[in-house]
């Protein structure tokens, strides 16, 4: 038996231990560069400032076009090539004449990529992609095309599709050397394989199972030769390792890190979810509806008490690039979004405010179920449910837990009233499977950087390490197989033979 796991991990490491050698490292590329992306945050950096003086049309003037009497859920003004425009979920219209957007010309496709950089089109290689390339790889790409692509000499490269009239994908030098550094290596973003999304989920899937197979083979067989009494002899002196040289480095550091990369590899596949783990259903029928409590369909022709134009006023000075129509408890209010992604709320009957009172948030979603049905707090610090280890998810917000099936929790921004995060049961393997055992997201690290960064980094070398080891003794059995297969050369004997991944 132990002859038997001993072969089973050699190959399997012989197979794999390239892509561990590629996983390690890559991760702690992961862990400050992500793949390129177009973020909400970037558009409204990117986007001009909301001129009251060319909004003439109201929100139900503007939806009139759409000939329909069902109010949409929620109505956003922002530009559209220059232009003030209303989304809604029917479709877009210009906020100043009334009209719909035509097809969207190459001319305009042009002025969409030179605002985005502030570069002129006229400086930048401009090609037209017929299938997706390196940095499009994850997008669908049918319901883009066509997709513009320019490309500035100072780095710069700019996604436009025509089919959406919209910067879907923007990357620089910096950008595409770390995704080289991180996501590209660690996910197998190779765009031959990743343009064929099910054949690369299956490649994941396999590979890490596998290397979590490799991996517990690799533990077991490091314990079961592991000598406690020190048993063996090495250089004359009593040992409890049988090995020298990269084996014994190999055992060593298995028998170290080989619990963390069982770990490591099989919440990797966990991440492609393979199995269906979880199951929570949100709560069930007896639930109490929070979302729906505070937030709900305000008739448009509300907002004429108050016009966008109106709004923008009260907002004179500060660099408003979108603005939503909303509802809280009943009551509708505009919100207003600002280039540096903070916000205004601005009542019908009111002067602006950063924010929504908490006690009145805590009232309406304690009232959402019956007598002790959800327990509501304000939280001033992440916990083990909602956790961003950049700091960048907003607090404090208010914890509404739900004493359902589920428990179900809600963390509501008391700056917008909405909801911000949510977990029940359901998420647990997500949660702790994939999230806890893959990236350490575990309060007590994250809340203390670089606490974090140097438990995550000192697994990462330990690992990689390994990997080095691996690969010295997988180059090894293949030289050795090689020399056998080849006439005439030199063989070795004795204990190589014998040797396991000795």
């Amino acid at each position: 038996m132990k002859r038997l796991l001993i072969f089973v991990h050699r190959w399997l490491g012989v197979a794999l231990c390239l892509l561990f050698l590629i996983w390690f490292p890559s991760g702690i590329g992961m862990m400050y560069w992500g793949f390129p992306d177009v973020t909400p945050a970037d558009v409204l950096k990117r986007s001009p400032a909301l001129d009251p003086g060319t909004i003439r049309l109201s929100p139900a003037e503007a939806y009139a076009n759409f000939g329909t009497d069902e109010p949409p859920p929620a109505v956003t003004l922002n530009t559209f090539d220059g232009r003030p425009v209303y989304r809604f979920n029917e479709g877009l219209v210009y906020a100043d004449t009334g009209e719909e957007p035509g097809e969207v010309s190459t001319l305009t496709v042009r002025r969409i990529a030179s605002a985005w950089t502030g570069l002129p089109s006229q400086e930048a290689d401009i090609e037209r992609l017929e299938e997706v390339d390196q940095w499009t790889v994850q997008q669908n790409f049918r319901n883009l095309s066509p997709v513009w692509k320019f490309s500035w000499p100072n780095g710069e490269q700019v996604y436009v599709s025509q089919a959406l009239g919209e910067v879907v994908q923007y990357t620089t030098t910096s950008s595409r050397l770390g995704a080289y550094l991180g996501p590209i290596p660690h996910w197998f973003y190779i765009t031959p394989l990743r343009k064929h999304g099910p054949e690369w989920s299956r490649v994941v899937v396999w590979s890490s199972g596998i290397g979590t197979v490799a991996a517990i083979l690799g533990v077991v067989v490091g314990a079961w030769m592991y000598s406690p009494s020190r048993r063996y002899r090495r250089d004359g002196a009593p040992s409890g390792i049988p090995y020298r040289g990269q084996k014994r480095w190999h055992m060593v550091l298995g028998l170290v890190f080989g619990i963390a990369t069982i770990t490591w590899a099989f919440s990797g596949m966990l991440s492609m979810d393979p199995f269906p783990i979880g199951g929570g259903g949100g709560g069930g029928a007896e639930s109490p509806n929070i979302p729906q409590a505070l937030r709900g369909r305000a008739p448009l022709a509300a907002f004429d008490a108050k016009t966008p134009r109106d709004a923008l006023a009260q907002l004179a000075g500060l660099r408003v690039t979108q603005l939503e129509t909303m509802s809280f408890a009943g009551d509708p209010f505009y919100m207003a979004t600002l280039a540096d992604g903070t916000t205004r709320i601005v009542p019908l009957d009111g002067e602006p405010r950063t924010g929504f009172d908490r006690q009145r948030i805590l009232d309406v979603v304690t009232a959402a179920g019956a007598p002790g049905m959800v327990e509501a707090r304000t939280i001033e610090q992440y916990d083990r449910y909602y956790l961003d280890r950049n700091r960048r998810r907003p607090l404090p917000v208010i914890l509404a837990q739900v004493n359902d099936a589920d428990d179900t929790r809600y963390y509501i921004d008391p700056r917008t009233a909405r909801i911000v995060g949510q977990y029940n049961n359901g998420d647990w393997a997500s949660r702790w499977l994939y999230n806890g055992l893959h990236s350490f997201n575990f309060p007590w690290l994250y809340n203390y950087r670089p606490l974090w960064d140097i438990v995550v980094i000192a697994f990462m070398l330990g690992g990689t390490a390994l990997s080095v080891t691996s690969l010295v003794l997988a180059w090894r059995v293949i030289g050795r197989r090689l020399r056998g297969a080849i006439p005439g050369a030199e063989r070795r004997r004795g204990s190589d033979d014998l040797a396991l991944a000795e």
